[in-house]
């Protein structure tokens, strides 16, 4: 199955955003600590609603952390500095999707570290997506391309 991974995110209610796409996916996320808000934040809440009790969340406390407990798994950062559209790379079951933080996104030894890095493609003189949008297209393409999209029945009457 594909898994999230934010590294270091700086904006609660963008890692609520994806923790709660998380939830309704049935993906497993990671956040790769230091995070740059509180957990008690009412952003988080917020946002999040009552669905980050329903995320499979996992708190790596560092990136060798997550490396140690990912190993074996192939990570597949989105940058704006790949080359390589997401919708053009084939993702295998056990893919992680990583994502870097708002401001700065990862740093060059995590770029380094990575087993393949992904771009969406966008309009010229445009920097980037929010983070919980980009999330969003990139894994929804992962899970079709893995067979796990829309996996289980929906439930229209809720």
């Amino acid at each position: 199955m594909i898994e999230i991974a934010l590294y270091q995110p700086d904006i609660a209610g963008n890692a609520a955003a994806v923790m709660r796409l998380a939830a309704c996916l049935g993906v497993k996320v990671s956040i790769i600590e230091p995070a740059g808000f509180t957990w008690s934040s009412s952003s988080l809440r917020r946002t999040g609603m009552d669905y980050l009790d329903k995320a499979d969340l996992v708190r790596d406390p560092s990136w060798p952390a997550y490396r140690r407990r990912t190993a074996g798994r192939r990570s597949v950062l989105l940058t704006t500095r790949a080359s390589l559209p997401f919708s053009e790379f084939a993702f295998h079951n056990g893919d992680i999707l990583l994502l870097g933080r708002e401001s700065a996104g990862v740093p060059d030894t995590v770029h380094q570290d990575v087993e393949a890095e992904v771009v969406i493609p966008m309009r010229p003189g445009l920097r980037s997506l929010n983070v919980a949008m980009a999330c969003a297209m990139v894994t929804t393409e992962a899970l079709r391309q893995t067979g796990h999209f829309a996996a289980a029945p929906v439930d229209m009457t809720q």
